[in-house]
């Protein structure tokens, strides 16, 4: 098991839940980012004592005199936070920013050859090709630690080939729901996630299944299967995360209660598996175990993320701008909730393709999308 860690993104839903799982197994923590969350991170740096701390610049100066009488070291800009990533020495690196802005830190952490926990799905569906190449020359594993990559994970440690693999989803809290339905969605509406507590954009991604869309484009780049290889199921209970079907058939599945510390857990003590204060499943209080095809129809962003993984190149990252921008929108209240799929469909129309795009062609694709989308409204 690892002895240290470094934790971008430590004041979110995924980073304090990976502080937690420190915690109790007695892991240091070297470094933690953070963006807003002053507040927030000082207490982590003060429980955690890591050697550096990353905060936005706004945050910088309030931060560096909060923790003067610490060891600590507080550093900002993007720059800096890149060089954390590939200077600060440690057994793994868990990414849990939110955006396009964790595909950096990913490549410098690779490059220095750490092992990675990959909360960030953009860094993937964004710059996957490139990242994957690179981990594969650096000899680096990236352990998923989404509840369902984690969970196709556990399902091919036998080592074979899968057939398809089966992506469960809550279906969001609008589920069954029409278009039309749709169209006087508010934000609040929208949060409410039925068994899952995440952060507000992926929660308003869940309910769009959107972030079902991304994590197709992930699991192409993770497992290295076709994106016709993927199957998207509605499973309400969230209590299957995710399913493999092999060559003869047999379906093989993880279950567990739907509490990210599970997969955060795994994906920092890869391959021993150690107590953790998720609960046990009882089997005889469950009622049920169902299972439905998405409605593509309504849910138009699902297909739209399938059609931009069989293309590739730079399109899965002006998918993915556009959305985040669109979210933004969303939840400031400057845009209604039918608008972010017809503004994600629009950018990725308008988008210019690139089959191999370099880094900055990524970045550039990314901004791009998100100009078009700020443009509109």
């Amino acid at each position: 098991m690892i002895q240290n860690i470094i934790v971008l993104g430590s004041t979110g839903s995924i980073g304090t839940q990976t502080l937690d799982v420190c915690r109790r197994l007695g892991i240091r923590v070297k470094a933690i980012s953070g963006n807003h969350n002053e507040k927030l991170l000082e207490q982590q740096c003060r429980e955690f004592k890591p050697d550096i701390c990353w905060v936005g610049e706004e945050k910088y100066g309030a931060l560096k005199t909060a923790l003067a009488d610490t060891d600590v070291k507080v550093v900002t800009s993007d720059d800096a936070l890149d060089s954390l990533a590939y200077e600060q020495e440690a057994d793994l690196l868990l990414n849990a920013l939110m955006g396009i802005r964790g595909l950096k830190p990913t490549l410098a952490a690779i490059e220095s050859g750490k092992r990675i926990a990959l909360a960030n799905k953009e860094t993937l569906v964004a710059g996957g090709d490139i990242v994957m190449k690179k981990a594969a020359e650096k000899g680096v594993r990236i352990l998923p630690v989404d509840s369902e990559h984690s969970a196709v994970f556990q399902c091919l440690q036998g080592g074979k080939k899968p057939k398809k693999i089966l992506l469960t989803a809550s279906g969001g809290p609008f589920y069954g729901k029409k278009r039309e339905e749709l169209r006087n969605i508010t934000p609040t509406d929208a949060l409410r996630h039925p068994n899952w507590s995440m952060g507000a954009k992926i929660t308003i991604d869940s309910s769009t299944l959107m972030n079902k869309g991304l994590e197709l484009i992930e699991a192409v780049h993770l497992f290295g299967v076709r994106p016709e290889q993927i199957e998207v199921i509605i499973h309400r209970e969230s209590i299957i995360h995710s399913m493999v079907e092999y060559p003869d058939n047999a379906v093989i599945a993880q279950l567990g209660l739907p509490d990210m510390r599970l997969c955060i857990q795994y994906a920092i003590t890869y391959p021993e598996r150690v107590e953790s204060p998720v609960g046990s499943i009882d089997f005889g209080s469950l009622r049920g175990l169902t299972f439905a095809k998405p409605d593509e129809e309504t849910f138009s962003l699902l297909p739209l993320a399938r059609e931009a993984i069989k293309k590739g190149g730079n399109l899965p990252a002006a998918v993915n701008g556009a959305n985040e921008a669109a979210v933004t929108l969303f939840l400031a209240g400057k845009i209604k909730y039918l608008d972010i799929f017809d503004l994600v469909e629009a950018a990725a129309s308008a988008s210019a393709f690139q089959k191999e795009p370099t880094v900055r062609d990524i970045l550039d694709t990314d901004a791009a999308a998100r100009e078009f989308v700020y443009g509109r409204t």
